[in-house]
């Protein structure tokens, strides 16, 4: 089981950056992929990143590759996600979750806001 709590989210202006954080807790976070979905209102979550167990290899939706760059720490149990050149198609709720290898996302967060405005 593994519990999984997001925060950094908040308002910020077109063109800039927030760091989002998710901590975990349980077992064997170092043996699971990481990954951070958004939902923006009205439509389907939607992936956006992740990354494997050390960290050494990373993934990307289109549509933030090269402004966005996720990471982990497993002495903290804890993956980010860097998200730079912010624009107002970014305002979404923005979840980590966590599946084993080879596996689906099992474990989810309740997620955090991000609002851009223009």
């Amino acid at each position: 089981q593994v519990q999984l709590v997001e925060s950094g989210g908040g308002l910020v202006q077109a063109g800039g950056s927030l760091r989002l954080s998710c901590a975990a807790s349980g077992r064997s976070f170092s043996g699971y992929v990481m990954g951070w979905f958004r939902q923006h209102p009205g439509k389907e979550r939607e992936f956006v990143a992740e990354v494997n167990w050390s960290g050494g290899s990373t993934a990307y939706a289109g549509s933030v590759k090269g402004r966005f760059t996720i990471s982990r720490d497993n002495a903290k149990n804890t993956v980010y996600l860097q998200m730079n050149s912010l624009n107002p198609e970014d305002t979404a709720i923005y979840c980590c979750a966590a599946r084993a290898s080879g596996g689906n996302y099992r474990y989810w967060g309740q997620g955090t806001q991000v609002t851009v405005s223009s």
